[in-house]
């Protein structure tokens, strides 16, 4: 159900039995994603991203289990898991979760952004403008790396808020909107880019 759900949603899906299966098509695929149970003959879940985070992989991994011990989760995530799913899946959900995963990633994956004079450094959470360094907290860097690496369109502060918060997080809208608030006190005055509100919608980002 979850392989076809993802082949109408236009992804390539790959499938395996167990842990070392999946290994094997790692060897001969390039993989964006990797979607596992914890409960696997041979090779669980948890072994199996122990493995592939001891040699320096870090392609997302999301758990799906029958398990709800707040254990199992603890474990998943002290392995090395990205995000966590309880049986039943709600296939729509697990759509969002994976579309999420998968910006995250590629957000990750480019490391730097050069808008101009300006260049944000994914790695050191910095932007740099005309020789001036600006250290961001993590959730300012994420949100303003975001809204420039898609210059001009429109995200809803819901769509930021699970993004660089997390689906599962305590917080609400409003913290979007704070964050939005410390980084143009902090940019106002920058010549490169900016962020543009659109009333009743939320954010996007302003190259200039």
């Amino acid at each position: 159900m979850i392989c076809a759900k993802l082949r109408v949603q236009d992804y390539t899906v790959l499938s395996a039995y167990d842990g070392e299966a999946a290994l094997d098509v790692l060897d001969r695929e390039y993989v964006d994603l990797i979607i596992s149970d914890i409960m696997m003959p041979q090779m669980d879940g948890i072994t199996l991203i122990k493995e592939l985070r001891s040699a320096d992989c870090n392609i997302p991994v999301l758990i799906i289990t029958a398990k709800d011990q707040l254990e199992d989760m603890e474990a998943g995530f002290h392995a090395g898991s990205d995000d966590y799913m309880i049986k039943p899946v709600n296939l729509k959900e697990l759509a969002l979760r994976v579309q999420a995963l998968l910006r995250r990633s590629r957000l990750e994956n480019e490391k730097k952004l050069t808008l101009g004079g300006s260049v944000l450094d994914y790695d050191a959470l910095t932007v740099t403008t005309a020789g001036e360094e600006v250290q961001l907290p993590p959730k300012e860097f994420y949100l303003l790396y975001k809204l420039l690496s898609n210059p001009n369109k429109i995200f809803t502060r819901l769509e930021l808020l699970d993004e660089i918060w997390g689906m599962d997080t305590e917080s609400d809208e409003r913290n979007v909107d704070a964050h939005v608030k410390k980084l143009r006190k902090k940019f106002d005055d920058n010549p490169d880019f900016g962020i543009g509100t659109v009333r009743g919608l939320g954010y996007r980002g302003i190259v200039k």
